[in-house]
Order: C-alpha cells, then structure tokens, then sequence
C-alpha cells in the first residue's frame, strides 16, 4: 500500500452503478466484485462532517486503488443510495440525524432488508449517549463505532484501511464460495451430457459463467470457443462471440500464428494457461483424446479466478475421459448395427448406403415430429435393423432380379416377425426400440400392411417413421430390379400416399423440411 494518489467524488444525485461490476438480472442475490475504487459513502448531516473526511483521504489509495465518495445527508437518502450503489466497500454512518436513531434504522436496513452482508459498516456519533456502544454493537450488525472526537486523520487513515482489508477478504471468500457453486452445479450438468458437441459447448458456457463473462458485465464482449482434436486437427465444436462464425472450421484457419503457437506451448506442457487478456483451457482423456478452451478479450484474471478455474478442470477432465470413451462405444456399436443391417439387405453398395440414409432420415423425422434428441438418436440406430430379418431369406429369392412370385413374396414378408423374433429377448431400449421397427415398418397407415394389418396410431410412431423413410430412400435409389425414380415421380408418390400408406403428418413434414432431406440424399455417407 501507497498514499499517493486522488479521490473522486460522487454527489448525492449522480448515479454510479454502471461504475463496476453490478449484474442487473441478479437482484435476489448480491454478490460485489472488486473494481477500480473503493466505493466510500459519507452519511451525515454535517457538511463539515463530508469535507473533512474528504480532505483526511484526498491522497489515499490501498492496493492501487483510489477512493470513491458518496455523500449523503440523512437516514432516508442513506437508504436510497446503498440501495443504489450495493457494492460500497464502507459507509461512515451518523447516527443522530433526523431522528435520535436515523443511523442505526440504515444499519438495521441495510442488513435486513437489503441483505448486504459486505459493506463494512463504522457509525460515527458526536452523541454517544444517544447509541451506548456496547448496546449498539451488540444488537445491530454493524463493524467499527467511532465516536466523532476521537477520529484524528490518523486513526481514520487506520479505521479505513482495516475496514477495507476486511471488505476485500470477504468478497474474495465469497467469490471462491460463488465460484466454486458454480463448479458443482457446472459438474453435474456437463457430467449428464452423451454428445461431444453439446459437452464442448457446456464446459465453454460453464467456464463463461464461472469467470463472471455474464451479460450486462464490463467483460461481456469476451469471445472464445471449445475445438476438439478429430482425425489429428482441431476444429471448433462450439464458439461464442466473434468465433460463432467458425463452427467446424478447423482452428489452424481460424487463428493467427502468434496464438498459434500459445497453443503448441499448451498442448506441450499439457497445461491451461493464460496469455495476456487470453486463456486456453486444456483437457485430455486417458485414451489420448483432446480439447481446448480459447477465450479472448479478457482482463488479466485474478489468482481465485485461476483456482477456480483450475478446480473446474480437474472435473472436466474426468468428465471428458468418461464421455470419450463413452462415445467410442457408442460409435462402434453404430458401425456393428449398420454393419448387421448392410448383411440382411444385400452386399451392394447401394443398399449399404441405403441403411445409413434411411437411418438418417428416420433421425430428422423424429426430431421434426417431436421426439427428444435421445430418443431419435436411438432410432437412428434401431432403423437400420429395420430387414434384420432378411439375413433369414435365400439370396435366390431376395437379389432376384425379375418379379417375384405370390409365393416368393409370402416368404419375403415373412422377414418383419423373423425380425422381431431375433430382437425381441432383450429389454434394452435400443433393441425394444428396434424390434418395434423390424415389427412393424411393413405395416401401412390405412391398415392394408404386413404383418398384423395394423392402422393409425395403433402403428407405433417408430415403424410410421421408419417406413416413410424406408420408401422413400428406395424409390429414390437403384436396384437390381429397377433404377431409380425420378425426384418429382417420388414426391408424386408420396403425396398420393398420404393417408394410405404414410402417415399424413410425416407426409407434411416430409414436404415441409424438403430441403433437409435431399441434403441427406445427396451427402455422401
């Protein structure tokens, strides 16, 4: 600490709480920061009283930081301005204003109604047997009690520099505290996530929020984004800010070489790191999986930001090692379920790409007719078991190229219950869930389908989605029997289905989302 510096002043009527960092959406819960000064606020009805003070302090500063007064007159304009500047570190409060006990109904105020805890409170009184001071501190909250005599520019120089440091103690612990709730609650939520985008994207929002980059804050035009290493590159899997641009755009395009090479040295030392106004956040799984977090255009962060931030991806890591080799799992089981369905439908190509398209398909149905991301994701997989049945059909009768006989294709249908039969002893959701499809994905809206005839919604929605699927990627593709239709002779088709074979909402969210579905048709897979 140095006194050698300058105070502000801030008359009754200037509003300065646009002057730190105050959350405005936050008002059932205060929670002060530290910013440029330290807020001082001079209740009295003394004019004297607020020059004099000022002049004791005119060249005070503690940590760097000068003093900013706030002057007030009375108990009720006392009420007002704390109300208005909640992040004051000290009020000096009178105690015989308006009334005999104008300064202690402030005090009783400030703690009770407006549950500021953080103010340090000194009553200053020339009348001490108006407010005995063992009585006063025994039964309002307050810090210090002075009376007016006693306070020479040195012990006032001493009060406000004990008070201040007990000021800043607090609102570090509580910011540990503040920050530290927000670990676990950011913990349990990231920890709940089966989607890597979708955790990349929480952990990024989660350390936003943890950092304090919240709306309506002075750091509110922070940017960054969450990249994850795929195929040996990182690309972005979620951004805010000027990144949101960037999405799946690979990082090396993205930023210039001198940042560039701030991430070589995290990725070497395996370490977050700050970097002037930027930090990089780094996770990595036991498997050798990796991500970063990149946030720019920040105020160099302060060391309980750094402990919290470190605590925060301690837990992330955990949670990162569990989610990738969670996803590993889930991509192997996909490939095994498409590499079943590829056998039961042929060995060509086209019908190998018909199963992860109907797949597809059958996922973007869902979703636009409902159903939650989990369950049509689980969909997704249990559409392409949807012939499963088939493996129990002869080549001669299933890759005949020529029509095929009544008889023929009575052993043809018979493929839906085979299916089921073979899906249906487990009670795994996936497999009860692909068991319905296999079931049901012949039968028709109007009630003229295989097996059971079933119409309406007596058709699960899993076989309703996956049979308007299923047609309409076939029709689509080439078979040995026959090309493929032209698009305007499909969608013909489809519409004068609806009702009849199909399902009429999914006919109209099939022509509602058009476009979403010839994107799948024309991708690659």
């Amino acid at each position: 600490m140095n006194n050698a510096g300058n105070e502000t002043e801030t008359e009754t009527e200037t509003d300065h709480s646009s002057d730190s960092l105050v959350w405005a959406e936050e008002t059932e819960t205060f929670h002060p920061v530290l910013s440029d000064c330290w807020k001082i606020m001079i209740i009295d009805d003394d004019e004297a009283v607020h020059s004099v003070t000022r002049l004791a302090l005119r060249h005070f500063l503690f940590e760097e930081r000068k003093l900013e007064f706030i002057s007030g007159y009375s108990g009720d304009e006392a009420k007002t301005l704390i109300a208005l500047h909640p992040d004051t570190a000290i009020i000096l409060l009178d105690v015989v204003m308006e009334d005999d006990e104008a300064g202690l109904k402030v005090a009783r105020y400030i703690r009770e109604e407006l549950k500021n805890f953080f103010v340090r409170i000194i009553l200053r009184t020339g009348q001490a047997g108006q407010a005995p001071e063992e009585k006063v501190i025994i039964d309002y909250d307050i810090n210090d009690y002075k009376e007016k005599t006693e306070l020479t520019a040195r012990k006032l120089f001493t009060t406000i520099v004990a008070a201040l440091r007990a000021y800043r103690d607090i609102i570090t612990i509580d910011s540990n505290r503040e920050g530290l709730e927000k670990i676990i609650e950011a913990s349990a939520s990231i920890f709940k996530v089966q989607s890597m985008t979708k955790f990349t994207s929480g952990v990024l929002r989660q350390l936003v929020a943890i950092l304090g980059l919240r709306k309506n804050s002075l750091y509110c035009q922070a940017s960054g984004f969450a990249a994850c290493n795929t195929g040996g590159e990182f690309r972005i899997m979620a951004a805010t800010g000027d990144y949101e641009k960037y999405l799946n755009e690979k990082v090396k395009n993205v930023l210039p070489p001198a940042i560039l090479n701030e991430l070589n040295t995290v990725f070497n030392t395996k370490q977050s790191m700050c970097f002037g106004n930027r930090f990089i956040g780094y996770c990595h799984s036991n498997a050798g999986s990796e991500s970063i977090i990149y946030l720019e255009s920040l105020q160099c962060l302060s060391r309980v930001q750094k402990d919290l931030v470190s605590v925060f991806f301690n837990n992330v890591s955990t949670a990162f090692d569990n989610l990738y080799l969670s996803e590993q799992l889930a991509n192997d089981q996909m490939e095994m379920l498409f590499t079943l369905g590829e056998m039961a439908e042929s060995r060509s190509y086209e019908t190998g790409v018909h199963i992860k398209r109907v797949a597809r398909y059958s996922k973007l149905f869902a979703l636009k007719y409902g159903l939650c991301e989990e369950e049509a994701s689980r969909l997704q997989l249990a559409s392409s078991m949807h012939d499963i049945g088939k493996l129990a059909i002869e080549d001669s009768i299933l890759k005949k190229p020529s029509q095929l006989t009544s008889e023929e294709f009575a052993i043809i249908k018979q493929h839906s219950l085979t299916g089921y039969k073979i899906l249906k002893s487990s009670n795994r959701p996936l497999f009860t869930t692909a068991a319905v499809v296999a079931l049901q994905h012949h039968e028709k809206f109007d009630g003229t389908g295989y097996p059971n005839g079933l119409a309406g919604d007596n058709i699960h929605i899993y076989g309703r989605i996956t049979a308007i699927a299923d047609v309409f990627d076939a029709l689509s593709s080439n078979r040995v029997y026959r090309p493929a239709w032209e698009l305007d002779k499909v969608l013909e088709y489809m519409k004068d289905q609806k009702g009849k074979h199909f399902d009429p909402d999914l006919v109209d969210i099939l022509f509602s989302n058009l476009d979403e579905f010839l994107k799948i048709m024309n991708d690659a897979v």
